[in-house]
Parts: structure tokens; C-alpha cells; sequence
């Protein structure tokens, strides 16, 4: 690759940090510029929600320290939107507190990541109806939780699930509500589901089942929120995690094509040559489930970015990563691996009364994914049982006293 090429990167995420980083790795020396419209340089998202959230970690959660970009000649431009893409002519329409720019550029990866779902309900604009995805987000909620505090989470997935957990163990009295039976359901289903609800109970939290959200009430800022059961919550804050929306907008404007993200094929190449995309706002197409996966998740953020600025400049990619994600709530910490869209059997290794085990989801006696709670060291292991695709004994995948690789073939 030629030293007088421009690599443009949109969305100075942890993705686009990472491809940044991989592309100097890698030996590329021309100019990489990595454009994201918010302020701080480049930073985890899972700890918002988490110990950066509680207060207990020391800074904020930066990829890298910061005099990495300078060091690594990055061109990191905090604070600029792209207004448009323009692949007819491979350029950026760039707007800043300066001024307009037109940026030229030889690859491009978009790396725009997802935003909340919002909800439009009566009341939404009261204060103290708050969103978390952004360090402010976080910073600004620490700042709020307090003994006492009513707070009320809408949504039991992994982000409702985690603040819950946190304000809770912050002093706050909490209510998480859910159209779901458990927390997690969608994404653990019912049986795993309930363990989580069984954690929030024994926590102190009162989770409404089944229940869904009317209006929320107040003079200037929040102060109930009305379920469709017609019960009145009191709230002093409300916590929305309603899910997230692939930020696509760019890249329709641009003419790619898109279907529940920014389709790429497992080059992580768009349909415009020349344009990547990677991460949360990437349908990517994956060689090992033959079929296009969209994975909102840390470690797809942090392995498809590098990935991608690979594939940017000409080597051979093919993202075939097995899905990983990890969550915190008080002392149950969980990682799960793989991807289950359809499966017949849930079977468990450890003890589940005591929070210690292994959960795993099978189809055809093949195991399709992994959960490990509060059990380590068993990720790449459970990847390597998922890739062999082999038929698994039940009796022995599920004796604790089987040593696990030795599952595999």
C-alpha cells in the first residue's frame, strides 16, 4: 500500500480504534484518519454500565492512553460529524466547530456502532428519563444514584439488567419492567432467565413481568411511570434500555446496501468496493453459521475492527469469530459463547442452587453455545466443542468430573 493513500475511519469507536491500531500493526504507512463526533478519545462501552458506572474504576475506560494516536501518526479528529458520504467520488463531507472539510480518502470503514432505541410515549421528554450509551450517560448517572433514590429501569435486557444491578448496589431502590416473564429472556430464554430474576430478587429488586409502559408522569421532571396494567410507579428517575438501532444513516444515504445493519460479506467489505464496515453496525456474513449475523458485543467490536483493516489493505479475510459476550451483575459474573437461534435442549454442568456452572444449549446433540457463570477458563474450550460440531455424551458434558477438552475431538 502506498504512503500517499488515505485510510479514513467513521466512528472513533473501540472498532474504529482497533482497525486504526491494526492498521499501523500491519505496516501501513500512509495516513489513517479516525473521525468520531463525540469529544473523548475512544473507549470501552461495557464498563459504563458497570464499575465505571459504580465508581469503582479509576478512569475512564480509554482504549488507549493518550499520547497512542500522536505516537502512531493517527489523525484522530474528536468532535467532527460526517454530514454524507460520497462513494462516486471517495469523499467525506466533514462539519466541525472550524468549519466544513472535504476529505478524500483511498479505503473507508464505517464504524458507527448503534444507538438506544427511544420511546415515544407520552411524558418522554420529562427529565430525569435518561438513556445509557455514552460516557456522559454514565458519568451523569453515577452522579444521581443515591440511597433512596426510586429508580425505575424499562427493559430487562443485558443494559437494563446491569444498571439495575448497579443502582441497587449504589443504595437505590429499583424497579425493572419488562413485556418479558424474566430478565433476559430474549436472550437466555426462560430457564436462565429466571436464575437472573431470582439474582435481582434476592437483591432487593421488584421486577414487573409481562408489563408494559403507558406514559411517563410529572410537572418538570419525572415522578411516575404508568404501566398498561394501569399501576402507577413512583420514579424519580427512569432508566430506558430498549435495545439499540445499528446507526445506519451514512451508509443508506450512501447508496450500500443495508438490511438490520450495513450488509458485508465475510471480507467485511460493503457493496460499494473500497467501503468497509465492522462492528455493531455491520450485518457481516459468517462462513462457520452460513448466514449474516449482526453481534452487538465487545469482543465482535474489538475483532472485527482489526479484522477489517486487514481486509482494508488486501489481505485475505474471511471473520469467522464464534460470538463472545460477558456481563457483571452483583457476584454472579457470566460468559457466553456462540449463537443459538434454534435449539432442543438445555443442559447444565455445576451447580445452578449455587451459582457455579455451565449452561449449555444443544440441537441434535451438537453443542451450539455456552454459558459459563461464575466458572473460567472455559471459553475457548466451549468455541473449539461449538466448531467441531460433533455429537456431544450428555452424561459427560455434563459431569463436572469430565475434564471438558476432552469433549472435543
Amino acid at each position: 500500500m502506498s504512503s500517499e493513500q488515505t485510510f479514513a475511519i467513521v466512528g472513533a469507536s473501540l472498532t474504529g480504534a482497533k482497525a486504526a491500531e491494526a492498521l499501523r500493526d500491519e505496516g501501513f504507512e500512509g495516513k489513517v484518519v479516525l473521525i468520531g463526533n463525540e469529544t473523548e478519545r475512544p473507549y470501552e462501552r461495557p464498563p459504563l454500565s458497570k464499575d465505571f458506572l459504580r465508581g469503582e474504576a479509576d478512569d475512564k475506560p480509554y482504549v488507549h492512553d493518550a499520547g497512542f494516536y500522536e505516537e502512531n501518526d493517527i489523525d484522530l479528529r474528536l468532535g467532527v460529524a460526517v454530514d454524507s458520504i460520497v462513494p462516486e467520488t471517495s469523499t467525506l463531507d466533514l462539519e466541525s466547530d472550524s468549519g466544513t472539510e472535504v476529505l478524500p480518502y483511498d479505503r473507508l470503514l464505517i464504524a458507527t456502532g448503534a444507538e438506544p432505541r427511544h420511546l415515544d410515549l407520552p411524558g418522554s421528554h420529562l427529565e430525569g428519563v435518561v438513556y445509557l450509551r455514552t460516557v456522559e450517560d454514565s458519568e451523569a448517572l453515577a452522579r444521581k444514584f443515591s440511597d433512596g433514590l426510586k429508580v425505575v429501569v424499562v427493559g430487562a435486557g443485558w443494559i437494563g439488567s446491569e444498571v439495575a444491578a448497579s443502582a441497587c448496589q449504589m443504595g437505590c431502590q429499583v424497579t425493572m419492567i419488562a413485556p418479558e416473564k424474566v430478565p433476559l429472556e430474549r436472550v437466555l430464554g426462560p430457564e436462565l432467565g429466571e436464575i437472573y430474576l431470582e439474582v435481582h430478587e434476592d437483591h432487593g429488586v421488584r421486577f414487573l413481568a409481562e408489563t408494559g409502559v403507558e406514559r411517563f408522569e410529572g410537572s418538570v421532571g419525572v415522578e411516575s411511570v404508568v404501566t398498561d396494567s394501569g399501576e402507577k410507579v413512583e420514579a424519580d428517575l427512569v432508566v430506558v434500555g430498549a435495545g439499540v438501532i445499528p446507526r445506519t444513516g451514512l451508509a443508506e444515504a450512501a447508496g450500500l446496501d443495508i438490511d438490520n445493519g450495513i450488509l458485508v460479506g465475510s471480507d467485511l467489505q460493503t457493496s460499494s468496493p473500497g467501503i468497509f464496515a465492522a462492528g455493531d453496525v455491520a450485518n457481516a456474513w459468517h462462513p462457520f453459521y452460513d448466514e449474516g449475523i449482526r453481534v452487538e458485543h465487545w469482543a465482535n467490536a474489538r475483532r472485527q475492527g482489526a479484522a477489517a483493516a486487514k481486509s482494508m489493505l488486501g489481505q485475505e479475510v474471511s471473520y469467522d469469530e464464534i460470538p463472545y459476550f460477558f456481563s457483571d451483575q452483583y457476584d454472579i459474573g457470566m460468559e457466553y459463547t456462540g449463537y443459538v437461534t434454534d435449539s432442543d435442549e438445555i443442559v447444565y454442568r455445576g451447580s445452578v442452587d449455587d451459582r457455579e456452572f455451565i449452561a449449555f444449549w444443544l440441537k441434535d446433540g451438537r453443542v451450539l453455545a455456552g454459558m459459563n457463570v461464575n466458572v473460567w477458563d472455559v471459553t475457548g474450550t466451549i468455541a473449539d466443542l461449538i466448531r467441531s460440531e460433533a455429537k456431544v455424551d450428555v452424561s459427560k458434558l455434563t459431569d463436572a468430573d469430565v475434564e471438558l477438552s476432552s469433549l472435543v475431538p
